[in-house]
């Protein structure tokens, strides 16, 4: 989410985006007008209620904030209620009503910002009222998502909204940051964001507020208990039954959150090493079933850490099983509970600790969803936290290896950039410590796989500067160290590195020349892959992993002109990624469609079959084009590749101008001064020589060459 400037925490004075939130005083007719898209009427509806019900606590009342004298209420507050769809305008009321309230409240959403009126309402209040303060409220969407390409229709700020006026009220076409509260459960909440708009309305700090706010809520507790205890002198047996029933709900909550505790810890570890998806996802719907019941804004410490903790399951779940979208929204709501408990202890490092847990996964899922510059974003968050934890407790153990794994993920980002020279910095900085904690404690289980976890980084690095040889090294120690952990304790994670392992130094086999021991650690990654699907059947993540292994050997296999066996693992690989479900991973299963229709394509081919290969290539180029991995640069090379295989096609079935023109088109999807890895320098170098551009794909050879490249066609 880019950053907005929010909503005042604390303090009169507080400043934000450099400027005080101020709404000049004039005589007003209307507290604040209310905007909204129609399709949004019942929060809008809500909302309204909310505001002019809402008591301004009596200590406010009177004092001078920045706004002006405070009110006693929040009224009246101007709603449209009638639907403008046939109008060409405006109306004479809903323009008076706009220059005569303080107060403009934009209640924001996708509908909201592709709303015609919603949008007017905007750029009049901003024309005719150039001092007046306009205040967002986030229902649905993301803000400046229209900045971000492939999310513009998540955008929830309207066009003027997102546009400064000046102070005489002309738009400047510069960016503006509204001042934003969040009413989604991933962002404040209804009841924290409703009392934040609150907050900025009246010119005072949300702390104070919400200060003000709970010492009434007590003092009516307090009225009411005096009240209980007069009855008590009249009704005793009735209050012993109550004080009984009391004692009997702190009882059942008692035992109800150790139910719970029990479930996000120790049976989630019991489970998580044998991917039990189902069972795991069941513990969380009845942790968070039991949580629904209770306002979040009025949870102890711990029970708001184990809500937090139930999302986080939840959105690990919805996570493996390649529900990405799904699982950033839980992991947001989660993250939103832990920041709010490091709020309330700043110097607690356990409460930093769950916070950062929640803020790497909002940064995975961004890395998985192919926006890298977001998870480094996120990552370098992650890593701030963890040195304040380490800080704070800097012989915890535990602590200190977050900073290891906060300079790992830094480093994937830097990876998934193409920032590769950086990366490697970061991947070594953090294998030193990582490898001396795993000599240390053999039997510790998370320091083995971490240390084998950033090998493989390392060689991915260096194969991606073409250091085979180090690359092959590297990738050979990490498969003996993971074989080990299998015979210590196998888990399926373990297996998943080895997958990845195999088909790693595979293809540096492969690039270096070595084809028949290329081909045995490709034969390895299926058979760890085959070994994954019996443990959890239905898991789609470890059917995607064992229909690439197939479809990358077929490749392999086809080079190498062993067509009867390509054609075979093809079979099997593309009929393990048809069988993905569509709750699966949309990038994750349209790689695997691309690299099963470029395999028929490429045997179609081989066999003279000029129409079906066209077919299969034209189909993998459109699948190509759709992909959206956690490298955005890939993607463009695998498009390319597509495109080159149609041209091959083409030029086969005797169309040379349509050749060259899917070659030209593969060629200028290559974008320029980023790091090519080897294979994306051949990749160029194929299209180059069938356009016969032989200088510069002379070039292109002398440094493949130079770097001991095998060139593959």
């Amino acid at each position: 989410m880019n950053k907005l400037a929010r909503l005042p925490t604390s303090g009169r004075t507080r400043r934000t985006s450099g400027r005080r939130l101020r709404a000049r005083r004039r005589q007003s007719r209307y507290f604040a007008f209310l905007s909204y898209s129609h399709r949004d009427e019942h929060l809008a509806e809500w909302l309204h209620t909310q505001l002019e019900d809402f008591h301004v606590p009596r200590t406010l009342v009177g004092q001078i904030s920045d706004n002006g004298p405070i009110p006693k209420r929040l009224r009246p507050i101007f709603r449209d209620e009638h639907e403008l769809a046939a109008a060409t305008d405006l109306g004479e009321e809903i323009q008076e009503a706009l220059a005569n309230s303080q107060f403009l409240i934009v209640l924001c959403s996708p509908d909201a910002a592709r709303s015609r009126w919603t949008n007017a309402e905007i750029a009049t209040f901003k024309r005719t009222r150039p001092n007046g303060c306009v205040l967002a409220a986030i229902a649905a969407g993301e803000p400046f998502a229209s900045e971000i390409p492939g999310r513009e229709s998540e955008e929830c700020f309207p066009p003027a909204l997102r546009e400064r006026y000046d102070g005489r009220g002309r738009p400047t076409g510069k960016r503006a940051e509204p001042l934003a509260a969040d009413l989604r459960d991933s962002g404040d909440g209804r009841r924290l964001g409703f009392l934040r708009l609150v907050a900025g309305m009246l010119g005072v700090g949300l702390d104070d507020l919400v200060h003000r706010e709970a010492t009434r809520r007590q003092r009516r507790l307090a009225l009411l208990a005096a009240a209980s205890l007069a009855g008590m002198a009249v009704t005793s047996t009735l209050a012993v039954t109550a004080i009984q029933a009391r004692d009997s709900a702190r009882e059942q909550r008692r035992q109800a959150e150790g139910l719970i505790e029990f479930m996000v810890g120790d049976l989630r570890n019991k489970l998580e090493p044998i991917g039990k998806l189902d069972v795991l996802d069941g513990v969380g719907s009845r942790v968070l079933a039991y949580y629904s019941k209770q306002d979040t804004g009025e949870l102890a410490d711990d029970a708001l850490v184990q809500r937090s903790q139930a999302l986080n399951l939840m959105a690990e779940v919805a996570f493996n099983r390649g529900n990405l979208k799904e699982a950033e929204q839980l992991y947001r709501q989660a993250m939103a509970g832990t920041s709010e408990a490091v709020r309330r202890s700043p110097d607690d490092p356990q409460r930093i600790f769950d916070h950062a847990q929640n803020v790497f996964y909002v940064g995975e899922t961004a890395r998985y969803a192919g926006r890298p510059a977001e998870a480094e974003t996120a990552w370098r968050e992650y890593k701030r936290l963890a040195d304040r934890m380490s800080a704070l407790a800097p012989d915890n153990l535990k602590y200190r290896m977050e900073v290891l794994y906060a300079n790992e993920d830094v480093g994937i980002s830097l990876y998934n950039q193409h920032r590769f020279v950086e990366a490697q910095r970061q991947f070594e900085g953090a294998a030193g410590p990582m490898g001396n904690l795993a000599s240390l404690y053999p039997s510790n289980m998370t320091y083995q796989k971490e240390y084998a976890n950033l090998q493989a980084w390392i060689a991915d690095t260096q194969r991606s500067q073409g250091n085979f040889d180090a690359a092959i090294a590297m990738r050979q120690q990490q498969i003996a160290g993971l074989n080990h952990l299998m015979d210590v304790a196998p888990d399926s994670e373990v297996r998943k590195y080895l997958i990845t392992a195999h088909q790693g130094l595979g293809a540096a086999l492969r690039e270096r020349g070595q084809s028949d021991r290329a081909l045995e650690e490709m034969r390895a990654a299926v058979g760890e892959a085959e070994n994954l699907i019996p443990v959890e059947p239905h898991n789609a993540l470890w059917k995607s992993y064992a229909a690439t292994a197939r479809l990358d050997l077929s490749r392999m296999l086809l080079s190498l002109g062993r067509r009867d066996e390509a054609a075979q693992e093809t079979s099997v690989g593309c009929r393990l990624a048809a069988g993905l479900p569509s709750t699966f991973a949309i990038s994750a299963r349209r790689r695997v469609a691309t690299s099963c229709a470029m395999m028929r394509s490429l045997l179609a081919l081989a066999n003279g079959s000029t129409d079906e290969a066209l077919s299969f290539g034209d189909r993998a180029v459109a699948s190509a084009r759709s992909e959206h991995s956690e490298d955005p640069i890939t993607d463009l090379y695998r498009v390319a590749l597509m495109s080159r295989l149609v041209g091959d096609v083409r030029k086969r079935s005797g169309d040379s101008v349509g050749a060259s023109a899917e070659w030209n088109s593969a060629l200028a999807q290559l974008p320029a001064n980023v790091a090519e890895r080897p294979w994306e320098m051949n990749e160029r170098l194929q299209l180059l020589q069938r356009l016969g551009r032989q200088e510069q794909a002379a070039a292109v050879a002398a440094r493949l060459d130079s770097m001991g490249y095998r060139r593959l066609n």
